[in-house]
C-alpha cells in the first residue's frame, strides 16, 4: 500500500535569487534518501515560496523494500572441522551475519567450497525511517549564506514550522528545536494558520490561505495578468525573464497592478528609465506597439486586489523620487567634458597593488594596440581604438554610474556620443564590455573586440600577479567570467589570428615592466595556462564533447580555442569508427617508448630494418602533408594525415626490437619515436583516449 508523503519547511522570507536552489535541494535529497532506504515512490513535485520550501511524494510505500541476499564467508577447509562440524570461524561468520550456523550452506565457487548464508532483512516502516532521516537529511543543505538563530541549526532563513505527514499520518520529526506536525501557515496578512488533513490535500489547503505554492502556477498568474493588462490598455509590457523569476519568489499571492510618472522624465535615456524601474523597484516598463517606453510601470502586489489605487500611489510616490535623482545625475554629467573625466580616473584606486584606474586604462591602451598590429586594422580604425581606449573607463567618475553601476558602458556611449565622440568610438566604449555573462552579444566592431580582449585579460593576469584566484565557488572579481568572455571573442571569426598565449603573455610583460608582478612570469604562464584550460572545458562540455576527448585536446596547444573546438569536433567524428582503436592504440604505443627519447633526431643512415626505414619515409610524407593541412586549418585532413601512420607503426613495432643492447641503434629508433610523437601531440595526446 502506498501514501502521499509531505515535508514542508516555513521559513522567514528567502531571498529570491536562493529559491529555486534551495526547493531543488529539497526535491533531490528526499528522493535520494528514498531510494537509498529503498522506499518505493512515484512522483516528486517541488512547491516553494518566500517563506517556504516543500516537496510532496507520490506513491511512497508504507515499507521498505525487504533484503534477501547472499553473504560469501570462509572455504569449506577452513568452515568445517574433521568431524563435519563447523569451525568457530564458520560459527563466527553466521554470527556477525545474524543467522544460526544451521542456516549456512556450502557452495561452489570456481572449483571450490565456500560457505554462505542467506540473509532475510525485513523492511522497517517508513514513517519509523522518516523520523531519524529527515533530521540528517535536513542538516545538508548547503547554501552560500547561512543564519543561526534559536539552535545551533544552519539555515537560509530562521525557520519557524515543520510539516510533515505521510498520508493523514504525521511523522513528529525534530529538527531545529521544531517538531513537525500538520499545521501550516498561510499569506502573511490575508491567511492564518491551517490544518493540512493529509498531504495531498497541501496545495489546495494552501490557496484557500492565499498562497499559490506552486512556482509554475505563480508564475503563469503572473503572465495571464499582464497579458489581460496588455490587452485592456494597448500596450506592451517586456517581460524580462530574470525579472519576472524574481518577482515570482518575492511574492506568495499575485496581483498585477499599474502606475505613472510625468512625461517630463522621458528625457532621460531609456536605459536610465528602464534601469530605475527594473533594477531598484522591481517594475515592468511599459512600451507602445512601436518599442517607444511610455509613462507608466507595470509591478506586482504580493496580496489581492484591494486598495490597488492607495498601493499604485505609493510606488508612484517612490519612483518619482527615483528618477528625479536620476535626472539630477543625468543633468550634471553632461556638464563633464570627457577628458576631464578621464583625468580624475588617476584619483580612483583600481587595486592597492595594481595603481590607479588611469594606470589601468593606459595598459589596455598599449595592450589594444598591441593587439592590433596582428590582425589588419585600417589606419581610421587604429585612430578609434585608439581614442576609444583612452575614454572606455571614463563613465566611472559620473554620478550616473556611481549610483547604478550596472550602466556602465551604457552611459559612457550616451555621454560620448553627447560629447560629438565619432559613432565607432562611442559603441566601442559600450561594447567593450561585452560579452557580459555567457551567451551575451560579442561586440559588434572590431576595435571595440580588441579592447575587449585587452580589458579583461589585463583584469585576470593583474589580480592573478598579485594572488588573487578565484576558489571554489568564490570569484567575487568575476574572472571566470571575464576569461569566458575572451574565449568566446577568441571563437569569433574575426580574432582567428590572434592566441590566448601571446594575449597573456603581453598583458604579463606590460605588468612585469611596471614593476607590478609578485610572482614570477613562469609561474604565473603555468596558472593561467589551467585557469583557461578549465574554462575551454567548460565550453567543450556545452558542446556536448566526450570527456576523453576533451583531455585529449586540451593536453595539447591550447593557444587558439578555435582549433581545440575543431580538433575536438574531428576526434568526436572518429570515435565511431573500427579503425580508430587501431589508429589510437599506435599512436600511444610510440608515445610511451618516446618518454625515454632525448631531443635528438633520427638519423636515415643508422636504420637497418626494412620496417623503420618505410615508418621514417611514411613520417617525412605526413609531415609535409600535416603542414600543408595545418597551414589550410583542414583538421580532418591533419588527422587523417597522422592515420597514415598507424599500419606502418604497428608493422614497426612486428619487425623491430626498440631496446637493443647497441646504444646508438636504439638511440635511434628511440629518436624516430620522439619525433613521431612530437607531430601526434601537436594535434591531441591520444593516451587520454578511452575504449570501452
Amino acid at each position: 500500500m502506498s501514501k502521499d508523503l509531505l515535508l514542508e519547511i516555513g521559513c522567514e522570507e528567502i531571498p529570491a535569487r536562493f529559491v529555486d536552489d534551495a526547493a531543488a535541494q529539497l526535491k533531490d535529497k528526499l528522493s535520494g534518501w528514498l531510494k537509498e532506504n529503498r522506499v518505493q515512490y512515484n512522483h516528486c513535485k517541488t512547491y516553494a515560496t518566500p517563506r517556504r520550501l516543500a516537496v510532496c511524494v507520490t506513491g511512497v510505500s508504507e515499507r521498505q523494500e525487504d533484503v534477501y541476499k547472499e553473504v560469501r564467508g570462509p572455504a569449506e577447509k577452513i568452515a568445517k572441522l574433521e568431524d563435519g562440524t563447523w569451525s568457530k570461524a564458520a560459527q563466527g561468520f553466521a554470527k556477525k551475519q545474524g543467522v544460526n550456523p544451521d542456516q549456512l550452506v556450502l557452495k561452489e565457487v570456481k572449483g571450490e567450497n565456500y560457505v554462505f548464508a542467506k540473509i532475510h532483512q525485513p523492511g522497517k516502516r517508513t514513517a519509523e525511517l522518516l523520523l531519524e532521516g529527515i533530521p540528517s537529511l535536513m542538516n545538508q543543505f548547503h547554501f552560500p549564506k547561512t543564519m543561526r538563530w534559536n539552535s545551533r541549526v544552519r539555515f537560509i532563513r530562521p525557520v519557524r514550522w515543520l510539516v510533515c505527514l505521510l498520508g493523514d499520518e504525521i511523522i513528529p520529526v525534530r529538527w531545529a528545536g521544531l517538531t513537525a506536525g500538520n499545521q501550516t501557515r498561510g499569506h502573511r496578512f490575508l491567511g492564518s494558520e491551517a490544518v493540512i488533513p493529509e498531504a495531498g490535500a497541501y496545495e489546495e489547503v494552501l490557496n484557500q490561505q492565499f498562497v499559490l505554492a506552486d512556482v509554475e502556477a505563480r508564475r503563469n498568474a503572473i503572465l495571464n495578468q499582464l497579458k489581460r493588462l496588455e490587452e485592456e490598455k494597448g500596450w506592451v509590457i517586456p517581460t524580462e525573464e530574470g525579472l519576472l523569476k524574481e518577482i515570482t519568489h518575492l511574492v506568495e499571492y499575485p496581483t498585477v497592478l499599474y502606475g505613472q510618472f510625468d512625461e517630463e522624465f522621458l528625457i532621460l535615456p531609456r536605459e536610465v528609465l528602464v534601469t530605475t524601474m527594473r533594477e531598484h523597484q522591481r517594475y515592468f516598463p511599459v512600451e507602445d506597439k512601436n518599442g517607444q517606453l511610455l509613462p507608466y510601470f507595470v509591478t506586482v502586489r504580493n496580496g489581492n486586489d484591494q486598495y490597488l489605487e492607495t498601493v499604485a500611489r505609493g510606488n508612484e510616490k517612490v519612483l518619482r523620487a527615483r528618477l528625479s535623482d536620476a535626472r539630477f545625475f543625468y543633468e550634471e554629467d553632461l556638464k563633464l567634458a570627457l577628458d576631464d573625466a578621464v583625468q580624475k580616473l588617476d584619483q580612483i584606486v583600481y587595486q592597492d597593488e595594481l595603481g590607479s584606474l588611469g594606470d589601468r586604462v593606459r595598459r589596455l591602451g598599449a595592450l589594444a594596440a598591441q593587439l592590433a598590429d596582428r590582425i589588419s586594422l585600417s589606419e581610421k580604425e587604429r585612430s578609434q581604438l585608439k581614442r576609444a581606449a583612452q575614454i572606455c573607463k571614463f563613465d566611472a567618475v559620473t554620478q550616473m554610474v556611481g549610483e547604478f553601476p550596472e550602466l556602465e558602458g551604457i552611459m559612457g556611449r550616451t555621454y560620448a556620443l553627447n560629447a560629438g565622440e565619432e559613432t565607432e568610438v562611442a559603441e566601442t566604449v559600450y561594447e567593450h564590455h561585452l560579452p557580459r555573462f555567457s551567451g551575451d552579444a560579442l561586440p559588434g566592431r572590431r576595435i571595440a573586440g580588441l579592447l575587449s580582449l585587452a580589458d579583461k585579460m589585463d583584469a585576470i593576469v593583474s589580480s592573478f600577479g598579485i594572488g588573487i584566484q578565484p576558489t571554489g565557488s568564490q570569484d567575487p572579481y568575476g574572472l571566470r567570467r571575464k576569461a569566458q568572455g575572451i574565449i568566446q571573442i577568441l571563437l569569433a571569426e574575426d580574432y582567428h589570428a590572434l592566441s590566448l598565449k601571446q594575449l597573456w603573455q603581453l598583458s604579463l610583460a606590460q605588468l612585469e615592466e611596471a614593476g607590478l608582478l609578485q610572482k614570477r612570469p613562469g609561474e604565473l604562464e603555468k596558472e593561467l595556462h589551467e585557469f583557461f584550460a578549465l574554462r575551454l572545458r567548460t565550453v567543450l562540455q556545452e558542446k556536448e564533447i566526450r570527456y576523453d576527448v576533451i583531455d585529449a585536446v586540451l593536453a595539447s596547444d591550447l593557444s587558439r580555442p578555435v582549433h581545440v573546438v575543431e580538433k575536438a569536433r574531428v576526434l568526436m567524428g572518429q570515435v565511431g569508427r573500427e579503425a580508430f582503436k587501431e589508429e589510437v592504440e599506435g599512436f600511444t604505443r610510440v608515445a610511451r617508448l618516446a618518454k625515454n627519447a632525448g631531443d635528438s633526431t633520427p638519423d636515415p643512415s643508422l636504420f637497418r630494418e626494412d620496417a623503420e626505414k618505410t615508418l621514417y619515409r611514411r613520417l617525412e610524407e605526413v609531415k609535409t602533408g600535416y603542414q600543408k593541412a595545418e597551414k589550410q586549418q583542414d583538421f580532418r585532413a591533419m588527422y587523417e594525415a597522422l592515420a597514415q601512420m598507424a599500419p606502418d607503426i604497428h608493422h614497426f613495432f612486428d619487425r623491430v626490437m626498440v631496446m637493443v643492447e647497441e646504444e646508438e641503434i636504439k638511440r635511434n629508433r628511440l629518436a624516430l619515436l620522439s619525433d613521431i610523437t612530437r607531430l601526434i601531440h601537436r594535434f591531441a595526446d591520444f593516451n587520454q583516449i578511452v575504449f570501452a
